[in-house]
């Protein structure tokens, strides 16, 4: 039996996942409100003979493809979600709902999962194994994976291997990122509120000033990563929002700041979140005024297994044009709930380039101009397909 060309049959499909792709863009759904998007994504699985449960997670899908044979388990995840963000692309098939988008790519996602989910039910008759696909909702907000986790997305049966990709507009199309161990950062939202003593800002000799302290803060934060971070490691300490006051000449009773500190390995994490608390304690009481300070760890790192990336970069190099097409350095301190799936089931995390600087195709994720091109679609659908396969077809 000769090779399966899961490129040329993802070419096949790729006008399907097109339409699937636009029309799920056209109707953005944001965190945990999936459900146009979950019964859509249900019903395709249904028409393929699939074992499909709904609600797991609240609004994700899980099936399960059995092959002929038993053998192990691969787990293959598609995030569904959109971002509260308007559109600005012009696009034709731009967004319906006013303040959500696709801005970041889960359409296209979803739609290469159902593509794959047709392809490799085409061949179940020699998979040694069985597919677990995962839809998982929320991952914007670092919190459905771990809802699905909760609901048993990881039980019976329990996967022994996990895969899934994103598609990334840092890359261009025909262009993919394998790098061995750490490739995303793990992510946390802080918050400090500060509490001084307001007044006239004509005698600020009578006040503690939040603001002020609330400089200093910020000022101090920033020596985190420069003084107390090995340098051969990485971390970021940003503070993104400072509220405070309401007019011009009256000192404040509060001030607020919020940010994000991300981090490549757990213990850097830790150091840093150490080191945060005391800086904002101390600086605090320097100045006189009370302080609360939350942190939230969102995700913790995505990190590739060496050997899982060993055995799937040469099938990868094959299907996309040789190994200079796969760039072993690509990460990002970004962050990615998929990293909980993987915590627990070695897996690989791939970057496939969806970039195309001609057509301005080349926005950030997170833009309100963002689009991708849909010739990584194809590509990212014969990528989990072939990588499936590895493990699954034996003959």
């Amino acid at each position: 039996m000769g090779k399966i060309d899961f490129k040329a049959e993802a070419n096949l499909l790729a006008d399907e996942m097109v339409a699937v792709r636009r029309d799920l863009h056209m109707h953005p759904e944001v965190a945990f409100e999936e459900f146009r998007t979950a019964g859509i994504v249900a019903e395709a699985l249904k028409a393929l003979g699939l074992e499909v449960q709904t609600g797991v997670g609240k609004t994700g899908v899980v099936a399960i493809l059995d092959g002929a044979k038993d053998g192990p388990t691969v787990l293959v995840r598609a995030d569904m979600d959109a971002l509260p963000i308007h559109e600005a692309t012009g696009a034709e098939y731009a967004s319906q709902t006013a303040n959500k988008s696709h801005a970041c790519g889960h359409d296209g996602h979803t739609a290469i999962g159902l593509a794959v989910a047709k392809m490799l039910n085409n061949h179940k008759d020699q998979l040694a194994g069985r597919v677990k696909f995962v839809f998982q909702p929320a991952e914007e907000v670092g919190k459905g994976a771990v809802a699905m986790i909760n609901d048993g997305a990881l039980m019976n049966p329990r996967p022994d291997v996990s895969i899934g990709l994103h598609l990334w507009n840092t890359l261009p199309v025909g262009v993919m990122g394998m790098a061995d161990g750490p490739i995303m950062a793990g992510s946390s939202t802080w918050s400090v509120s500060l509490t001084g003593r307001g007044g006239h800002g004509a005698q600020p000799q009578q006040t503690i000033d939040p603001v002020v302290t609330a400089a200093h803060i910020v000022t101090a934060l920033q020596t985190i990563v420069s003084r107390n971070v090995n340098p051969e490691d990485t971390a970021v300490v940003s503070v993104t929002q400072i509220h405070t006051g309401d007019t011009h000449n009256v000192i404040p009773q509060t001030a607020e700041l919020v940010g994000t500190m991300r981090a490549f390995r757990t213990e850097v994490r830790d150091l840093v979140t150490t080191r945060m608390e005391e800086i904002i304690k101390n600086v605090a009481a320097a100045f006189g005024c009370a302080y609360t300070f939350e942190i939230d760890h969102a995700t913790i790192p995505v990190v590739n297994n060496p050997e899982v990336n060993a055995r799937l970069r040469p099938i990868m190099a094959e299907l996309i044009g040789g190994e200079d097409k796969i760039l072993t350095n690509t990460r990002t301190m970004g962050g990615e709930d998929m990293a909980f799936f993987m915590d627990d089931i070695p897996g690989v995390f791939m970057f496939v380039g969806s970039a195309n600087d001609e057509r301005g195709l080349n926005f950030g994720h997170h833009h309100p101009r963002f689009d991708f091109d849909e010739a990584a679609l194809p590509i990212g659908a014969a990528v989990l397909a072939s990588a499936v396969a590895e493990y699954l077809i034996t003959e």
